[in-house]
C-alpha cells in the first residue's frame, strides 16, 4: 500500500508546462451561444418530465453538455477563482462517495466483519444515506500494508479499502456519459499509519509490456475497470478516481497505471478521460513522475487545505521547489529525490482553535465546501499568510497613526 514512487528512467523532454493557447471560459462560452431568456430559466425546469414526446435539450451550462470540462479537460481553467457552481457540486459529489468508504468501515474487532465493509455491494451505499447516489458498485476493493511492520509476528491480514461502482442508467443522463467510478478511502488503521511513515521513494516496477499478472489488488482494479470499459464500449465514457489522504495516493498511481497501460484506449484510438479527485492528499512521486502523468493527460484535481499538514509531506524540504534549484540551476543528480505534487491546486482555508484535527477532516472539506465561503473566490492564503497580513496591517496602522501610538496615556496627560 505504499503510495509513493519515483520515476528515474522516463525521458520527458518533450513535454512542456507551458501552455500554447488559451480557450475561453467555457461558461463565458456557453453565455455567447445562449440567449438570454434560455439562461433565465430556473435550474429545476431541466428535470421535470414532459408529456411530449420530445425531450428537452440540455443547458449549455448543464453537466451533460460541461463535464468534459468539468473532468479537467482542459485543466480546469477559468473553472478554479471563482469556484465554478458545476464544479463545486461535483467535487462535493465525489467527496461524498468516498466519505461512504469511511461510514461502511468496520472497525469494531468483535465483529465478523471487523476491517471489511459492514455491507454486501448491492444495500451499501444506500445503507450509509446515498441510495440516490446514482452508481451500481461492482467489486470491493481489498489490500494490505507491503511492509513489514516489526510488531506485528503474523502477516497483516487483507482489509477493506474502497469500491468500484458505474453509473446507473439513470445517472447517465444526468452525467452526460457512463462513469465508472474507484473510490479510496484514507489512513484508518494503526499498521496503515505505520506503513506509511516507512515508506519511502521506490523506482517505478511498471513494465507496460509486461505487466504483473498476478493476482494482486492492482490486477483485480484494473481487470474490473477494463471490464466495465468494455462492456459499455459502444456509450460515451469517463473514468473518475476519488480518494482521501492515502486513498488519494492510491487514485493517482490507479490513474497512471490506466493510462500508461492504455486501458483507457480503444482499438479505434478513442480514449476515456482519466480523472483524479485527491482530497487532503500527500505527494506521491518525483518531479518525473508528474511529467510522466501530464504526458499522459491523467487529470487530477487536489482539493487543499491549506493548514492541512498532510498535504505537504512528504518533501517538506525535498520538493518541487527545491528541485527547480537542485536540477534547473545546479544539475545535481539526486535532485530526483525531491517530490512533486501532480495536477492542479484548489486551495481551501478553514481552521478550528476548538478541533484542530479538522483540518485533514473529508467531512470538514465537504462541509466547507457546502458553505456560504465556498461561494466566494477561493483564497490562496495559509497561517504563515495570515500572521504576515496581520503584521503588515499592524505596521500600517502605526505609520498611518503618527507619533500619538507611541506615546503612553500617562505622557498624554
Amino acid at each position: 500500500m505504499a503510495a509513493r514512487i519515483t520515476m528515474t528512467n522516463i525521458h520527458t523532454s518533450t513535454f512542456s508546462c507551458a501552455r500554447t493557447s488559451r480557450r475561453p471560459s467555457p461558461l463565458l462560452a456557453s453565455v455567447q451561444r445562449t440567449a438570454a431568456p434560455r439562461l433565465a430559466a430556473a435550474p429545476n425546469s431541466l428535470t421535470l418530465k414532459l408529456s411530449s414526446a420530445e425531450a428537452p435539450k440540455p443547458s449549455p451550462l448543464s453537466l451533460p453538455t460541461m463535464w468534459r470540462d468539468i473532468q479537467g479537460a482542459d485543466d480546469w481553467e477559468e473553472l478554479l477563482e471563482p469556484l465554478h457552481p458545476l464544479l463545486r457540486r461535483e467535487i462535493v459529489r465525489y467527496g461524498e462517495l468516498v466519505s461512504a468508504c469511511y461510514k461502511a468501515f468496520d472497525l469494531d474487532p468483535s465483529s465478523k466483519r471487523y476491517l471489511n465493509c459492514k455491507y454486501g455491494k448491492t444495500a451499501m451505499l444506500r445503507e450509509v444515506g446515498m441510495a440516490s447516489a446514482g452508481y451500481r458498485i461492482t467489486k470491493y476493493i481489498y489490500a494490505n500494508p507491503d511492509i513489514a511492520i516489526p510488531t506485528q509476528s503474523e502477516a497483516c491480514p487483507s482489509r477493506w479499502i474502497g469500491y468500484v461502482a458505474v453509473a446507473t442508467d439513470e445517472a447517465v443522463a444526468r452525467l452526460g456519459r457512463r462513469d465508472v467510478l474507484v473510490s479510496f478511502r484514507g489512513t484508518v488503521t494503526s499498521a496503515e499509519w505505520m506503513a506509511n511513515l516507512m515508506s519511502s521513494l521506490t523506482p517505478a516496477r511498471l513494465d507496460p509490456h509486461n505487466p504483473d499478472r498476478t493476482s494482486s489488488c492492482r490486477q483485480q482494479l484494473l481487470s474490473e475497470i477494463s471490464k466495465l470499459l468494455s462492456l459499455y464500449r459502444n456509450e460515451e465514457t469517463s473514468i473518475t478516481l476519488a480518494g482521501h489522504s492515502m486513498g488519494s495516493s492510491l487514485a493517482v498511481l490507479l490513474g497512471y497505471d490506466i493510462a500508461e497501460l492504455g486501458l483507457n484506449r480503444s482499438s479505434s484510438g478513442q480514449e476515456t478521460p482519466v480523472t483524479v479527485y485527491s482530497y487532503g492528499g500527500p505527494r506521491v512521486g518525483n518531479p518525473a513522475f508528474k511529467s510522466r502523468c501530464e504526458e499522459l493527460r491523467v487529470k487530477v484535481l487536489r482539493v487543499v487545505n491549506v493548514n492541512d499538514p498532510v498535504t505537504k509531506m512528504p518533501g517538506v524540504l525535498l520538493n518541487e521547489n527545491l528541485f527547480k534549484v537542485l536540477w534547473g540551476k545546479l544539475g545535481l543528480p539526486w535532485s530526483c529525490s525531491c517530490y512533486a505534487h501532480v495536477g492542479v491546486e484548489l486551495s481551501l482555508d478553514f481552521f478550528k482553535m476548538m478541533n484542530p484535527a479538522c483540518v485533514h477532516d473529508l467531512d470538514a472539506y465537504i462541509g466547507w465546501l457546502k458553505s456560504a465561503n465556498a461561494h466566494k473566490d477561493i483564497i490562496e492564503s495559509d497561517l504563515f499568510g495570515k500572521f504576515r497580513q496581520f503584521f503588515l496591517s499592524q505596521s500600517q496602522r502605526f505609520e498611518s497613526s503618527g507619533p500619538d501610538l507611541v506615546q503612553s496615556p500617562r505622557a498624554k496627560a
